[in-house]
């Protein structure tokens, strides 16, 4: 599997009428044979982002090129190495499982081949269901025939739009082990989701959107290191409007409308930097009311991100 940039998004502005601007200037490269979690709040422009580079929906500026082609120019063939699986549940409720996912291969011009949509149906535990009807599968099953319709044309790209969303954490975790399956096949997938434990799962790496921009891209794993990180919160008994110049070393925020301050250190390293900080508090005439100490995660990571994005 060579490895290198598969999809390239150069700049792309996307407004709506009404001057509603959804993407402002994005900029992502995402890479052959990877995981990709694309985290963001509702409304963020994750949706039009995964449209724009599916070419559902046209950019107002910018470029996306998918393998070296452009998603407009070269429509029919960046969307036949592209499948979609939307957050929607729909599907045809009447249709036998076997026939709708070789249907949906056909739509994409790809000659009928029944050996590959079983394979499909085998690789995502839906083999014995083939003969069913689609509306009496249960919500997690109906989940994977959207997928398996989305492989049906052999896709070299895989778009999972909120994939576990109402699913319960047994059904999420079979699906994150099919995720991780594809990977392996060398299929790239490009997830969004609002479970950050998702991300923490099974990506590579993580993007977070947020109104429209891109804010952070970073391997997990670097992320997941900033989580050996504490948040030392210091509690004062009166409000500050600046931090102390005596202070302004040890890296703190104010939060609280100006009644804590607060204080990330490694909690693995060997010293904390702690006594000396609370000595320097102290020296500096600041009064204590309480002391705080919650591990930092993804999720706090995140919502730090989004704060300062806003």
């Amino acid at each position: 599997m060579t490895s290198g940039t598969l999809i390239k998004i150069d700049n792309v502005r996307k407004t709506y009428a009404g001057k509603f601007e959804a993407l402002k200037g994005v900029n992502l490269e995402i890479n052959r044979g990877e995981i990709l979690a694309l985290l963001g709040p509702n409304g963020a422009g994750k949706t039009t982002l995964i449209n724009a580079i599916c070419g559902v929906v046209i950019p107002t500026s910018g470029s996306i090129t998918v393998d070296g082609f452009d998603v407009i120019k070269d429509f029919r063939k960046t969307r036949s190495m592209i499948g979609l699986v939307p957050q929607e549940l729909q599907l045809e409720a009447f249709e036998k499982v076997f026939q709708n996912v070789s249907y949906t291969r056909g739509l994409y011009g790809k000659r009928d081949n029944p050996e590959i949509i079983e394979k499909i149906l085998k690789d995502l535990s839906l083999w014995d269901k083939k003969d069913n009807r689609l509306r009496e599968l249960s919500g997690g099953m109906k989940r994977r025939a959207l997928i398996a319709k989305a492989l049906s044309h052999e896709p070299q790209i895989l778009f999972l739009d909120e994939p576990t969303a109402g699913v319960d954490i047994k059904l999420r975790r079979d699906m994150w082990r099919v995720v991780k399956q594809l990977q392996e096949k060398g299929v790239t997938i490009i997830l969004t989701t609002h479970y950050i434990e998702e991300a923490e799962a099974i990506a590579d790496r993580v993007s977070v959107i947020n109104n429209g921009e891109i804010i952070l891209t970073e391997n997990k794993d670097d992320l997941m290191q900033k989580m050996g990180q504490k948040l030392l919160t210091i509690e004062l008994q009166e409000k500050i409007e600046s931090i102390p110049d005596s202070l302004k070393d040890y890296n703190l925020t104010i939060t609280n409308e100006g009644q804590a301050l607060c204080f990330i250190y490694n909690s693995q390293a060997e010293t904390t930097g702690i006594t000396a900080l609370l000595q320097e508090v102290k020296n500096s005439g600041l009064k204590l009311k309480d002391l705080k100490s919650a591990q930092t995660s993804l999720e706090n990571i995140f919502e730090q991100l989004l704060k300062e994005s806003a």
